[in-house]
């Protein structure tokens, strides 16, 4: 049977921010022209959890605030499935390591054959829960997409180093954020952008998380405390 590609797939996108205290700036990249999902697009790095993502442990796990919003409004917890996802698809696409050294024990899945050999084992420490977004129906592809930001900071080596990226996102660059909406964005991607801007200066994890739910009746901005937008 083949894979229904209208399914709503749960997936992990990575906002990177470097300079937050003088000229903030965040790395973005863009999708191929012959792309499915927003073709053409400069996006954050991203992508659906694989189910070998599951099985992998974490060296540090998500601050407790962020994994407690992720518990909400889900069948099953699977916290550390999308923190373990945001950092292979931010390895895949960009070739820059969240971690910290170490040594993996058993057999190493295939997706990550090529991070273990850079010797270090993937940790969610600085990782903050910040955004989720469904895509609306209709779409060719459909995720209910949970966005991480992480300061540069928390980046193992050369931040600007993406020689061992994947050809998935072409020119990845950091772009500043007084710049960044005069590129071709997608519309939930200036949604999140105009969060992250209230956030450049504040380096803890939000009480409250902004929750675009699109299903087929309605499309509804909540926040993952049980709260309207509308009514905060």
């Amino acid at each position: 049977m083949s894979e229904d590609k209208t399914a709503i797939r749960n997936a992990a996108t990575v906002i990177v921010l470097r300079d937050r205290e003088t000229n903030p700036s965040v790395l973005m990249g863009q999708r191929g022209a012959k792309a499915a999902f927003m073709p053409n697009k400069f996006v954050f790095p991203g992508g659906a959890v694989d189910a070998a993502d599951r099985e992998i442990a974490l060296a540090a796990p998500l601050p407790t605030l962020c994994r407690d919003r992720l518990t909400e409004d889900v069948p099953e917890d699977i916290g550390s499935a999308l923190a373990v996802a945001a950092i292979r698809e931010l390895w895949e696409e960009t070739g820059l390591i969240l971690g910290q050294p170490g040594t993996w024990n058993g057999p190493v899945p295939d997706d990550w054959q090529d991070y273990a050999a850079t010797k270090h084992l993937p940790s969610a420490q600085g990782l903050q829960f910040v955004f989720r977004a469904i895509t609306p129906p209709g779409r060719p592809r459909r995720f209910d997409a949970r966005f991480f930001l992480i300061d540069a900071a928390h980046i193992i080596g050369d931040p600007d180093d993406f020689s061992r990226a994947s050809d998935e996102l072409s020119h990845l660059q950091w772009i500043p954020l007084s710049e960044v909406r005069t590129f071709d964005l997608p519309f939930i991607t200036e949604v999140v952008l105009a969060e992250i801007t209230e956030r450049t200066q504040d380096m803890t994890p939000p009480a409250s998380v902004p929750f675009f739910r699109n299903d087929d009746e309605q499309s509804l901005f909540l926040r993952l405390r049980g709260h309207h937008m509308t009514d905060d």
